[in-house]
């Protein structure tokens, strides 16, 4: 049964397409929604993600075995970002995940919950882990600030753009001025059937508002940023969802071996786009470089200040100073680009080994 949030009722909403089918889009007002939820003023509401959770007393240590980051430290509300990739080093699940001491809550895209289940359910063995999809029982609500009244909800807080213990930065421009770092943000759990009550006297925004902010700090999205074909060092994810020292794991091999020895194939750029047509690119629409063609659109947004924007993947070899198109059938876009995955990024001089800590 397709899922379809309480909130769809409010005055104003419009419902999203998939993958965000089932909550709002906008609720009347989609600029004015962005300031708020810039400002911390409003939440969205993401009741149509995904929610797994691991409980037992090897949860961690299993979930360890089996993903990207490093999990046996971590600590009751404490936000991870973790990969769960095939054998060559591609990006399976994308995992949100924070554990409250007894249980690891995992979230997820919606299309993502039930073969996570399913798949983490087979890989039990002997282990004492219990697994369940709760999505229905669930619902998640996000923000760029603390909420004042959901202090005592577990919540996930996105690493993004820190550099965590391990990890490791595809970028080529100085941290300090990342993009990512005029962007918070936190997903609360809160029981579906207090979802209403929860927002009940909130400002409301709808996930076009989160997709803004989120294209703005460059901050790539499963399913959106993401093919059957993308290793993390394409997105720069290596910064918040790998650890390079950690134990062996499903991928680790492609991980490492396209860290110290290559170069990612394909790059994620920014996007800035001519605005004179008043209207976005499709997802997946063509990007060219002359009559080239070098990538897709993955992500265009309207950002209340910045105007269209996007988030594409191109050819690593494409000149990272070269003007752009973006095509989407009869409509044509410039487009300037701006490097998040740098051309070079698998000849950095001087990459330290070992357990790597970028700036706090």
């Amino acid at each position: 049964m397709s899922y379809r949030s309480p909130l769809l009722s409010r005055p104003g909403a419009v419902e999203a397409s998939e993958p965000d089918a089932g909550v709002a889009a906008h609720f009347g007002d989609p600029m004015r929604e962005q300031r708020l939820l810039a400002r911390g003023a409003a939440v969205v509401d993401l009741s149509h993600r995904g929610v797994v959770t691991v409980a037992g007393e090897d949860r961690l240590s299993w979930l360890n075995t089996l993903s990207s980051q490093l999990l046996l430290d971590l600590k009751p509300g404490e936000s991870r970002e973790t990969l769960l990739l095939t054998v060559q080093g591609r990006i399976e699940y994308d995992v949100s995940i924070i554990d409250d001491g007894g249980t690891s809550w995992l979230i997820v895209e919606s299309f993502e919950a039930e073969s996570l289940a399913a798949w983490l359910a087979s890989m039990k063995f002997m282990l004492r882990v219990d697994v369940a999809d709760v999505t229905r029982d669930w619902a998640v609500v996000g923000a760029a600030a603390p909420q004042a009244g959901f202090e005592e909800r577990l919540a996930w807080q996105d690493p993004w753009p820190e550099i965590g213990a391990g990890g490791y930065a595809y970028t080529g421009i100085e941290e300090p001025s990342h993009p990512g770092r005029e962007r918070t943000w936190f997903e609360y759990l809160v029981p579906a059937d207090e979802l209403e009550a929860a927002v009940a006297g909130r400002d409301l925004a709808g996930v076009w508002a989160a997709e803004a902010l989120r294209v703005a700090a460059w901050r790539p999205r499963f399913g959106f940023e993401t093919d059957d074909k993308t290793i993390p060092h394409e997105l720069d994810l290596l910064r918040t969802a790998v650890h390079l020292a950690k134990g062996c794991y499903k991928g680790q091999e492609t991980i490492a071996r396209v860290h110290n020895l290559g170069h990612p194939p394909r790059r994620l750029v920014f996007l800035q786009l001519d605005g004179s047509q008043h209207t976005l690119p499709a997802r997946g629409s063509e990007v060219r470089l002359g009559e080239r063609a070098v990538g897709r659109v993955t992500s265009a947004v309207q950002h209340y200040e910045m105007g269209p924007v996007a988030l594409a993947v191109i050819k690593r070899s494409v000149d990272p100073s070269a003007a752009l198109l973006v095509v989407d059938g009869e409509e044509t876009y410039d487009a300037a680009q701006e490097a998040i995955v740098a051309p070079d990024a698998g000849q950095v001089v001087g990459r330290p080994t070992g357990l790597l800590r970028g700036p706090r």
